[in-house]
């Protein structure tokens, strides 16, 4: 279903919408219909309407307001926006959107990164997009995605499934769902295998999901448990001359991340009578995250001594204290960041929901607690011909912190108290009140030595008020006012100090403070659906927005390449407008959505930006009030054409087109965008027999070449064999080219 609120159970009011949100765990029953935020579904057929069961892809294609940017240039590690706030997989980017699976806060402790490459995607029942909603909780700035698991009460049946194509791709997939009596059992696992479209680029993907249930009379009990051991190598951009002889070349490697991940999730609900029902889960998790990051050194030959290495006029010195010698005699330097994550997260929530008449109230209280371990080193070797990292390398020690090994471990403990009401004075009109209070405690232990302990502590209390009005059988307007506040994590505020910056890979090597950020959101809008429209039935909504939010952060460059320290930089803006339909008749269903988003900064301030040929002498670039964000495209439009003319046959087209995006290290908006891009897909499945049935699909049909995602990289330090001479710092990480898979489904 395209719109949420749309379907035909919302449009009777008799029965119930199931719309699992943070505040409303698994069994918790709001209608969609009633809330003044926009809202979107997607189900399960929608996520495999292009083949294998993708979330990502689904979400890219059709999902209302949101893209995708390959900042790390991996398909399975996308940049997802929604309303000009992300959900990253790196703890270097500003976390804007809360994400739940199954009620259980999927934001990682440290650093509030979203790793969807840990979620099987054939095991989601539902995905829920919503805005701005201060009983999510933390993060939720500019909204929230709330996914919900399938289990054997809702799904029967055994399907495998099979699929491969281009770049050696090759994906296993099997699920399967039993009911006896009172219990139930769900299991799903995927094996995914490529070597990726770029040089030096392989991914590799495992994941399972059980769920086992027990229910009966007005109780419901289910044990989840999910596990993942994914290796993603993302080589990010490359200088735009490199990509003009060569687009699968990369400019360093390698870029390597893997994580090994468990989740077991304890949820329940019991209904104590026709009014009054209780939810609660709790959790534990632990992942294990390690990265490796190659990329160009600053060290240089020193001008007093060249038989040594010095950076910024400073000896460049190893664990032993000693100066490191020129070993390389002339030769180009190399630097490999790595780190190493070890997080236990645990918690939970209870929550109370009485429905009396013509109001529904909702009170709860949420736990989310995590302990990390954190390690970091730097060391330096050779850089290959082809720009690789060559060891063995020496571990970089040096006396001021600049570069220096890191082993920091980190408490941070969030608990929130929220309140939420629906009341309906009469049948067209609903009015919503809601709150939450937050309360965040951070603890940061330096085990090599004392500069990054700290104690920190944030508290704010959130509140929301809205309401919907029916104006037709048809046609309902919406308003509301929200706000939602995020803690710095341990991965910013330790790493917040500009004259000790840490690296993109997340060196942590001072501890100031830093202010919590605070959305303020305004929006309002119209959905609606009819039933005769060219003979079919249709869906639409319309939308604006306005978000503030106030001392937002910003992961600023330093000086030192590949280094950046988080500030505070004052108010930001996103507004907007959506627009959205969904038109049925018979075999063909049309879709479309439109968004415009207008994200600015709202103060002025100076970031360091030394690889942009528009930075000052100082290697500065000034931002004015105005300037937009950069990796946000101003305008996008996704189309959609399904066509099931028989029992057997199924097409599908999509197409979306953004407009460009200002570069990452171009705040103050002096350099040119990204290019603007149309990409259409397409997929076809016919259906053998009963259980059979055989799936492709082609990505960028077209072989369109562009980009999602730009900065700038010190080209001219770097010997590029390809282009002898390369200095355009200009560097792009291009979407991958025209690929083909197939698979085979077989329902047993």
């Amino acid at each position: 279903m395209l719109l949420a609120g749309l379907s035909a159970a919302a449009a009777d009011e008799s029965v119930e919408t199931v719309v699992v949100t943070a505040s409303a765990l698994p069994g918790t029953t709001l209608d969609p219909d009633r809330l003044p935020v926009s809202t979107e579904v997607l189900s399960s057929d929608d996520l495999s309407r292009f083949g294998a069961s993708g979330m990502l892809g689904a979400l890219g294609r059709s999902g209302g307001g949101v893209s995708l940017s390959d900042a790390q240039d991996n398909p399975f590690q996308p940049n997802l926006t929604f309303r000009g706030f992300q959900a990253s997989p790196l703890a270097g980017d500003a976390q804007g959107l809360a994400v739940y699976v199954d009620g259980v806060r999927f934001n990682q402790p440290f650093g509030d990164a979203v790793g969807f490459d840990l979620i099987p995607a054939v095991a989601i029942d539902t995905l829920t997009v919503e805005g701005s909603n201060p009983v999510f909780g933390l993060n939720a700035l500019g909204g929230s995605i709330s996914i919900l698991m399938k289990d054997g009460f809702t799904w029967h049946g055994t399907e495998l499934e099979a699929a491969g194509g281009s770049f050696d791709r090759y994906d296993l997939t099997a699920q399967a769902g039993v009911e006896n009596g009172a219990f139930s059992l769900y299991a799903a696992g995927n094996v995914l295998h490529e070597t990726g479209w770029r040089d030096h680029s392989p991914s590799r993907i495992g994941q399972i999901f059980v769920d086992a249930g027990w229910r009966k009379g007005g109780a419901e009990l289910h044990l989840d448990l999910i596990g993942a051991d994914t290796d993603l190598t993302g080589n990010g951009t490359a200088p735009v001359e490199l990509l003009a002889v060569d687009r699968a070349a990369v400019f360093t490697w390698p870029d390597d991340t893997r994580d090994t991940y468990g989740l077991a999730n304890l949820r329940g609900t019991v209904a104590v009578n026709d009014a009054l029902s209780v939810q609660a889960n709790a959790y534990v998790s632990r992942i294990r995250a390690r990265t490796l990051n190659g990329d160009v050194s600053d060290a240089q030959v020193c001008d007093d001594d060249p038989e040594f290495l010095c950076l910024e006029n400073d000896f460049l010195t190893g664990t032993n204290g000693d100066p490191i010698p020129n070993f390389l005699n002339g030769g180009t330097y190399a630097q490999l960041n790595r780190t190493g994550t070890d997080t236990t997260g645990f918690g939970g929530a209870v929550q109370a929901q009485l429905a009396t008449g013509r109001n529904k109230l909702l009170a709860g209280f949420a736990y989310d607690a995590g302990r990390t371990d954190f390690t970091a080193s730097s060391e330096i070797g050779a850089m290959t011909l082809e720009r690789g990292f060559a060891g063995p390398g020496i571990v970089i020690d040096q006396d001021d912190g600049s570069i220096a090994p890191v082993h920091v471990t980190g408490r941070n403990d969030y608990q929130g108290y929220y309140l939420a009401d629906v009341f309906t004075p009469f049948a067209p009109l609903s009015i919503t009140a809601s709150a939450r209070y937050n309360v965040s405690r951070i603890v940061l232990r330096d085990e090599n030595g004392h500069a990054l302990n700290g104690r920190h502590g944030y508290s704010r209390l959130n509140p929301a008020v809205g309401a919907t009005y029916r104006m037709t059988d048809g046609v309902t307007a919406y308003a509301g006012y929200a706000q939602a506040n995020r803690a710095p994590t341990p991965a910013e505020f330790s790493c917040a100090d500009p004259g000790a910056p840490c690296s993109l890979t997340n060196f942590f090597v001072a501890d100031p403070d830093l202010k919590q950020v605070v959305a303020h959101t305004v929006e309002a809008g119209l959905r609606g659906r009819g039933d005769d429209l060219l003979g079919g039935a249709f869906q639409w909504r319309l939308g604006l927005y306005t978000v503030d939010a106030d001392d937002d952060i910003l992961f600023a460059a330093s000086s030192i390449t590949g280094r950046a320290f988080f500030e505070n930089i004052g108010t930001t803006r996103r507004r907007g407008a959506e627009l959205s339909g969904e038109w049925t008749r018979g075999p063909w269903r049309l879709a479309f959505d439109y968004t415009h988003t207008d994200a600015t900064f709202r103060e002025a301030f100076a970031l360091d930006s030394e690889d942009n040929p528009k930075a000052d002498a100082h290697g500065l670039i000034h931002v004015v009030p105005g300037d937009r964000l950069p990796g946000i495209p101003a305008d996008m439009l996704k189309l959609g054409i399904d066509w099931h003319g028989t029992p057997d046959w199924t097409l599908s087209l999509s197409g979306r087109a953004a407009s460009g995006q200002y570069l990452r290290g171009d705040e103050s908006n002096l350099d040119p965008k990204t290019g603007a891009y149309f990409v259409l897909d397409a997929a076809a499945l016919y259906r053998l027999s009963d259980t059979l049935a055989l799936f492709g699909e082609i990505d960028n049909l077209l072989d369109a070449k562009y980009e999602t995602f730009g900065a700038f990289s010190p080209t001219a330090e770097v010997p590029i064999v390809e282009v002898p001479g390369a200095s355009n710092p200009r560097s792009l990480s291009p979407a991958a080219p025209l690929s083909v898979y197939a698979g085979l489904r077989v329902a047993l």
